[in-house]
């Protein structure tokens, strides 16, 4: 989903493996044939980034006069986002954005591309003020450079986010392109890849997976995949879908951008991309295009195949009914006020939503869903590689790490009613269901059926999606919850060879002690020989700032440098304890009159320290604390 929202950084994770590959690289091999261990060569590996929606900056590919303004736009000019065109000329800018709802092509006056390499995901809007306020990847970069990364050991794959997944293929070469750097990662460094993916990415990811099938002679395909990817890091990922989608596409969110919910809208319903994200069913399936294409030559409409659980459950496995609507009895009345009569309420589930039942009956009500119905039959149902809009199996990579965050309050449900006014503000939003914790609420008080998940979601995709990927761990699983903060071990509570039944939520019996945010790792007892699975849910996470989280970089780098040293004794790093690795991880302890750690850091004054927290730095080098992690 969008990271564009102000106050938000809407980020993606994806350098943290290569931080801990180079820090292991220039720390570890050295000191590890200085103790007569065996080299182990960590600079290998690279790790690719694939931004989510909207966290790729588009440039003009056009020359644009814009009157009545002093800003023009020019190729190579950014227009996602350059916040000064969009204040000052919001209608030349629209024209640089929106693209034909019914083929994708660009406005007949401008038109956009993706940037390519690593500023296009750093920073969307430069500058004193904005920059920290669109900041994507730019700080997790300068974290890697402080590290000693090497440039090309990051490599970004950005993509024209506005574009359905058949139509970045066709129109870019884009996972012909997504294949060559892969192979070129590897012929450059001489190791597989860590793939770095958050929300929107890991669809993009997901789809190439199913393109490469048809590209790859099929026993070629699982070869090709351990020779070039090592690792998946699916970080926060909409794995069911996200309500969000639905308000975005009925009644526009700005995100935090100085437009109207109208004009966002607007802009939203051109993308044909924006109907990646909607939610459906678990319970549905869609039929095996890759064995159409080996057996038949042809694609197929991937229409969904529902099993019998979807009709005899609730919301198709979704905590609540996700769109309820107002329309008037009579439908010659959709302007009139809708208090002279009494409404009729139409609901809709998540299957609902997805196969077009919502958009076909609003028809009737919104002549401007016709456009909405084309982009779901020719780019979802009719796509020749894969409808999207389907249940994720587990991908066939040899370690998959689902990371996401839980307890925020999280949108699962609307209410809407017309407005009265004429399209793009038709309808507006009457009540809002959320999730929060192990409850359901609404925002009018008002109530509703529903059955609550186990937990809620990040802030913008629901519990039910992101834990999805719980589906993906074996039979027996070993459940950890730790603090999220550098801790000695003591608060430390687990659960090991936990029973896992397919298809069920797993939930474990543990405390909380109040004020303290908990990271809760899932992690296979059992699992497919060589393959490993892993799950976490950080406490408060928000889905836009999840990989800002220093918890998560931390995390990550010591599961990558524990998983590729040699001499590693364990399948997943421990969690027995967690003490400070980097100088910034030791502070004053103002109760003691000491630095915090005293077994790890030390007091040190450095010229130049302005308080005692900075004058705290570790006793030991990072080779020396990281062993204890083997």
């Amino acid at each position: 989903m969008p990271p564009w929202r102000f106050r938000s950084g809407g980020l993606a994770c994806a350098v943290a493996i290569a931080v801990a590959t180079a820090t292991a690289a220039s720390v570890v091999v050295a000191a590890g044939a200085a103790d007569g261990e065996a080299e182990f060569d960590y600079r290998k590996l690279s790790g690719i980034i694939i931004p989510g929606f909207a966290s790729t900056q588009l440039r003009a590919w056009s020359v644009l006069d814009c009157p009545y303004s002093p800003f023009d736009f020019n190729p190579l000019d950014s227009v996602w986002l350059d916040s000064t065109k969009l204040f000052s000329a919001v209608n030349c800018w629209l024209k640089c954005m929106l693209l034909d709802p019914y083929n994708q092509t660009d406005h007949p006056e401008c038109k956009s591309r993706p940037d390519s390499g690593l500023s296009a995901i750093t920073e969307l809007d430069p500058g004193y003020i904005t920059g920290p306020l669109s900041s994507i990847w730019k700080e997790w970069v300068k974290w890697c450079v402080e590290f000693g990364i090497e440039a090309n050991a990051i490599i970004a794959v950005p993509y024209d986010w506005r574009l359905p997944p058949s139509m970045l293929e066709e129109r870019d070469l884009y996972f012909h392109k997504l294949k060559l750097t892969f192979e070129i990662a590897l012929k450059l460094r001489g190791g597989p890849s860590l793939v770095f993916a958050h929300s929107m990415g890991n669809n993009v990811f997901r789809y190439f997976l199913e393109w490469l099938k048809l590209e790859i002679a099929p026993k070629h395909y699982i070869q090709w995949l351990d020779k070039h990817i090592h690792a998946y890091f699916a970080v926060g990922a909409p794995l069911l879908g996200s309500t969000e989608s639905v308000r975005a596409t009925l009644s526009g969110t700005t995100s935090g951008l100085p437009v109207t919910e109208g004009t966002a809208r607007l802009m939203f319903n051109s993308f044909a991309a924006s109907l990646w994200l909607l939610p459906f069913s678990k319970y549905c399936k869609a039929d095996n295009v890759y064995w159409k294409h080996f057996f038949e030559g042809k694609a197929h409409i991937n229409r969904q195949q529902c099993d019998e659980m979807e009709y005899s459950s609730d919301n198709s496995g979704w905590p609540t009914t996700l769109v309820s609507i107002e329309v008037p009895t009579d439908r010659e009345d959709i302007t009139s006020n809708m208090e002279c009569g009494k409404p009729t309420l139409l609901s809709f589930s998540a299957r609902e939503v997805s196969d077009g039942t919502l958009f076909k009956t609003m028809l009737d009500y919104d002549p401007q869903s016709k456009a909405l119905i084309h982009q779901l039959e020719k780019y979802y149902q009719g796509d020749p590689v894969l409808n999207p809009l389907t249940p994720w199996d587990r991908p066939p990579i040899k370690n998959v790490f689902c990371i996401y965050g839980i307890d925020t309050k999280t949108e699962v449900g609307y209410y809407f009613a017309p407005s009265g006014k004429p399209y793009p503000d038709n309808w507006i939003i009457t009540d809002v269901i959320y999730e929060f914790e192990r409850s359901l609420l609404s925002r009018s008080g008002h109530s509703f059926s529903g059955k609550p998940n186990n937990s809620s979601g990040d802030g913008t995709v629901s519990y039910n999606s992101l834990s999805w990927c719980k589906q993906w761990l074996g039979p027996k699983v070993n459940i950890t919850r730790a603090p999220q903060a550098e801790h000695d071990g003591s608060d430390l509570q687990t659960s090991m060879n936990t029973e896992h039944y397919h298809g069920e939520d797993l939930f474990p019996n543990m405390k909380r002690a109040p004020h303290v945010k908990y990271i809760t790792y899932y992690e296979d007892a059992e699992s497919i020989p060589g393959w490993r699975t892993a799950v976490w849910e950080l406490d408060k996470a928000n889905h836009r700032n999840i990989v800002r989280m220093p918890v998560v970089m931390r995390e990550l780098w010591l599961e990558m440098w524990h998983d590729m040293h040699p001499y590693s004794q364990s399948k997943f790093v421990t969690k027995a304890f967690r003490g400070p690795l980097r100088h910034e991880d030791c502070h004053w302890d103002y109760a003691k009159a000491r630095c915090a750690f005293p077994e790890f850091c030390e007091y040190r004054y450095t010229f130049g320290d302005v308080h005692l927290g900075m004058s705290c730095r570790l006793k030991y080098s990072s080779t020396k604390l990281l062993r204890q992690y083997l």
